[in-house]
């Protein structure tokens, strides 16, 4: 994936997770945990792009 559209998703999700903050009216903790699992996703997406994470559907918790 080239190093612009990287930045460009980057760009949307954080200007998409800023509307949802700013206009969409919620508690403040479910707002908390939309921003954590955002940052959480992103960070793992990100991992994988860059290859130091490998593919997330093939793990297997448990047996």
């Amino acid at each position: 994936m080239p190093l612009i559209n990287l930045i460009v998703i980057l760009i949307v999700i954080g200007l998409l997770l800023w509307l949802v903050n700013n206009y969409i009216p919620m508690d403040r903790k479910i707002r908390n945990i939309l921003n954590i699992l955002v940052v959480v996703f992103v960070v793992l997406w990100l991992l994988q792009v860059f290859g130091i994470l490998g593919p997330i559907g093939n793990m297997q918790i448990g047996r």
